[in-house]
């Protein structure tokens, strides 16, 4: 296998960048198990570029806010809403909740993908919402026909709530993932936390979830620490008004607004 075979092969997968991607990652897995065994020497998966993904939008408090004033608590759509956004997991961890996988301590999650068990605490509105749903056997989500939904299944049906709710095309379930992983850091959630509830199997995942968050946080610091500093004078600034002299002007931190200092109209 050489890098020109690592190419083509990743590339009839480049329809969706995610495919190739994850294509990629397990050439390489296999590539250093040959490595290990001394199958062979070179790598020749080295260098090779990812394909650049587009991100699932995070949505906004405003949107969720929408769906929640579409559908009611004590339906079904917002029962389903709710175990997205308060648990933070993924749809085929959504689908296979059961009700004996609750206590008062929280849910406890064996992820699909990362096969990490978590115990996921239950937030207040999500226990309000529980304490409301019809207790079935199995399940905590079930059609209507009283079956478990399928992965796909559940995506359509969210799907096509989300759509009854008047909300965008980029609000999507897995984006309701990414809503909670913001919020945990809005609240101050360190990278370590905000994992513990995600589930996440490395902080830099965590990180990519959470970057917009961490941007504001840190631009609001700054700013905080900025207007507590003294006022700023500036003297003989010229006004470009005629010929005459400058002026004095000071800005107030607190209110953001450039003053003169005398009484003039500019």
């Amino acid at each position: 296998m050489t890098r020109q075979h690592v190419q083509a092969i990743i590339a009839r997968r480049a329809g969706p960048p995610a495919a190739a991607n994850n294509l990629l990652k397990k050439l390489r897995i296999l590539i250093h198990f040959a490595i290990d065994n001394g199958w062979r020497k070179d790598d020749p998966t080295v260098r090779i570029k990812r394909f650049a993904e587009g991100e699932h939008h995070t949505w906004t408090d405003g949107e969720i806010a929408r769906y929640e004033q579409t559908w009611a608590i004590g339906s079904r759509e917002r029962l389903a809403f709710a175990l997205l956004l308060y648990s933070g997991q993924r749809v085929s961890d959504v689908t296979k909740m059961a009700w004996s996988d609750v206590n008062n301590e929280g849910i406890w999650v064996v992820q699909r993908k990362t096969k990490a068990k978590l115990l996921v605490p239950l937030h207040p509105e999500l226990r309000a919402i529980l304490a409301l749903a019809p207790k079935t056997q199995g399940a905590i989500l079930q059609t209507r026909f009283g079956k478990p939904f399928s992965t796909d299944g559940f995506s359509n049906y969210m799907a096509d709530k989300i759509d009854g709710a008047g909300l965008p095309d980029r609000c999507v379930t897995h984006g309701l993932r990414k809503a909670a992983a913001r919020r945990l850091a809005e609240a101050g959630c360190s990278a370590n936390e905000i994992a513990s509830i995600t589930g996440h199997a490395t902080l830099e995942e965590v990180a990519r979830y959470t970057k917009a968050a961490e941007q504001k946080k840190l631009a609001r610091a700054a700013i905080d620490r900025l207007s507590r500093q003294p006022a700023i004078e500036f003297p003989n600034l010229e006004t470009g008004l005629g010929t005459g002299g400058g002026i004095l002007i000071s800005f107030n931190a607190e209110t953001g607004e450039w003053r003169p200092r005398q009484d003039l109209n500019l």
